[in-house]
């Protein structure tokens, strides 16, 4: 179906009253900053903003909007987590109450800095994993900003009781290049269980450290239509080890948040990886969105943060945009940007349950009770020979497999016990499930093969 010619306007309209009734800042303002107001400059521009959408920010201009936003801002501080193959830095920005905390702590070797706030919720935005999806990476730079620089009482309160985490530029180097892939041509969204690159390993460190209530993963897809070519996807964690209440929970963020506050600023949405009839909105098949447990949105599940993924489409949806590079990228980052607000309105209304539900996931491994799931997804049951009802007590690691794989083990956050010249590696832990998927000789994505231990 071919858009109406005049829905481009109807959206910028609907973007404003829909950012305005989710009360966090559509635009830069000044705010709390170093030294006195007179002296504060303005708020810096991206690469994007200043040359209207006719090209993407450059990372020359990511590092200077960053460092901009972190001097002039208490509420902010940049720094770097990782450096990829080709010497391109990893930047985290921590905006929030525990942003002091993050500016002395913390380098390469330990991205995680300052550990939680108790009562506080952290949210971790991954934007750009893949280097040829820049929108969220220009909707993750300028709500940095907005953030930063906001002083409605309403974003104020948010940020009091919110610590938001963001990795603008996951990709560094696929974003240089426009790739998909890393330098080494890796998926860096097929690694957050191997742990092969610099960027996965940054990813799993910060996890690991911080401990986010939810991980919000930015892309963008290409579409098929007529089946498959809404403004926005989303899509929940599907492993099924994902704890029930972290599933439902990010389901509610998918289904009754970003994609309800996308449709209210006029985007159309649907669910990641699922082709719909146009006429009547039913499925037809099932083209992506699995439940492997190395995609970041599962391993987050997995961990026991609601993770969501969120994609907006590439190609043109009016001949307009067709015509205008620039009107294309806008509709693209513009999508990104009211999902994302959706997003932070979920953290603000549910952040007791959605902490409830993370908190009790967390403690559910130390009962050491309860299959492991080595295959299906939440719309696939697993099969037979997939469901690992009694697992054992552990696996054991020689020495020269600790040496190897101890570094991820680590950076997963999962506990050893020496054992010999080697480790043993109990289940009974908070990531329970993990053990398995990293050490079973059935799990499909398995670090290595460990010696399952029994009796307890």
């Amino acid at each position: 179906m071919t858009p109406a010619p005049n829905r481009p306007a109807r959206r910028t309209l609907a973007l404003v009253a829909g950012v305005t009734a989710l009360g966090l800042p559509l635009v830069a303002v000044p705010t709390e900053a170093h030294g006195s107001a007179a002296s504060v400059p303005p708020p810096p521009r991206t690469g994007f903003e200043t040359s209207h959408g006719a090209r993407w920010t450059t990372e020359a201009e990511e590092r200077s909007f960053l460092s901009a936003a972190d001097r002039a801002s208490d509420r902010v501080a940049v720094r770097t987590v990782g450096t990829t193959k080709q010497g391109r830095p990893i930047r985290l920005a921590t905006i929030g109450a525990d942003a002091h905390r993050d500016a002395t702590g913390g380098d390469a070797a330990d991205p995680g800095g300052a550990a939680p706030r108790p009562g506080s919720t952290t949210v971790l935005l991954v934007c750009t994993q893949h280097g040829d999806e820049p929108s969220g990476r220009e909707a993750c730079l300028t709500t940095v900003r907005d953030l930063a620089y906001a002083r409605d009482e309403k974003t104020r309160r948010f940020l009091a009781r919110t610590t938001v985490l963001v990795v603008p530029t996951a990709n560094p180097d696929g974003r240089e290049a426009d790739t998909r892939g890393n330098a080494d041509g890796i998926d860096v969204n097929r690694d957050h269980l191997a742990l092969e690159t610099a960027e996965g390993r940054a990813m799993a460190a910060l996890i690991r450290d911080r401990r986010p209530e939810l991980v919000y993963d930015l892309h963008e897809y290409d579409g098929t239509s007529p089946y498959y070519d809404k403004d926005l996807l989303a899509l929940w964690p599907r492993n099924l080890n994902t704890d029930p209440h972290v599933h439902d929970e990010a389901h509610t963020l998918s289904e009754s948040y970003v994609r309800s506050a996308a449709g209210i600023s006029g985007f159309t949405s649907g669910v990641y990886g699922i082709w719909t009839d146009p006429h009547t909105g039913q499925p037809v098949k099932q083209v992506a969105g699995d439940g492997q447990e190395r995609i970041l949105r599962n391993t987050a599940g997995v961990k026991h943060s609601v993770g969501l993924l969120v994609e907006t489409r590439i190609e043109a949806l009016t001949q307009a945009e067709a015509d205008d590079d620039a009107r294309n990228r806008k509709r693209r980052v513009t999508s990104q940007l009211v999902a994302l607000k959706g997003a932070f309105a979920y953290v603000d209304e549910r952040r007791g349950i959605l902490g409830a539900a993370t908190a009790q996931a967390r403690r559910t491994g130390f009962a050491d009770r309860g299959p492991v799931l080595l295959g299906g997804a939440d719309n696939d049951p697993a099969e037979p020979a997939e469901i690992l009802q009694d697992p054992p007590c552990g696996y054991r690691l020689d020495a020269a497999q600790y040496a190897e794989f101890g570094d991820e083990l680590a950076l997963h956050g999962i506990t050893v016990r020496r054992d010999g010249d080697g480790v043993l590696v109990p289940l009974r832990q908070s990531r329970r499930a993990l053990v398995t998927l990293l050490l079973d000789g059935r799990a499909e994505y398995r670090l290595t093969t460990g010696r399952p231990v029994e009796p307890c």
